[in-house]
């Protein structure tokens, strides 16, 4: 089963997580022709493209604008089946009328239960997604909620390092 690692806006840097993932742990980041200026259509054909190149089943683990690219991709793929589980951490919010100049390709947010199971985890200082609104975007897809407590956006700025209990919740998903 591979990872696929799904940074958000602007990718994720050297200090992140997921790249400390992709480096240790053998996941593979779904590179988008422009980190910069997201379009929401490009994304979707991008994990699209690398999922087909797959020779098995995939895990998504999605950060920030990642979780939407997940439910976006979801809602027009017919190839869902390809993908056993997402792990979705720290959605980004790209309603808020600050992000809107960049993100107006992503919304309206699909808001639709996803076809494979999830585990959504927000944090209660997350500058760029409410809690209240974290835990909707769970409901609306069908997702395990998981409160990370106060982790800002679950990033570099959070000091996890490999993250070993962002690696634990995965493995309980799975």
């Amino acid at each position: 089963m591979q990872v696929l690692l799904l940074p958000g806006w602007q990718n994720s840097g050297p200090d992140h997580w997921q790249s400390h993932w992709e480096q240790h742990f053998g996941g593979v980041r779904v590179e988008q022709h422009d980190w910069m200026q997201p379009l929401r259509g490009d994304w979707i054909a991008r994990l699209e493209d690398v999922l087909l190149s797959q020779s098995g089943p995939s895990v998504l683990v999605a950060h920030s604008l990642g979780c939407l690219l997940v439910a976006a991709w979801a809602a027009h793929s017919r190839n869902t089946h390809l993908v056993c589980a997402a792990m979705l951490v720290a959605p980004g919010d790209a309603e808020r009328e600050e992000l809107q100049p960049v993100l107006k390709s992503w919304s309206p947010i699909v808001l639709q239960p996803l076809p494979f199971k999830s585990l959504l985890l927000g944090s209660h200082n997350d500058p760029y997604c409410s809690l209240a609104r974290a835990k909707m975007f769970a409901d609306a897809w069908g997702s395990l909620w998981h409160d990370y407590g106060h982790a800002g956006h679950i990033n570099a700025e959070s000091n996890l390092g490999n993250w070993p209990e962002g690696r634990a919740l995965l493995q309980s998903l799975l």
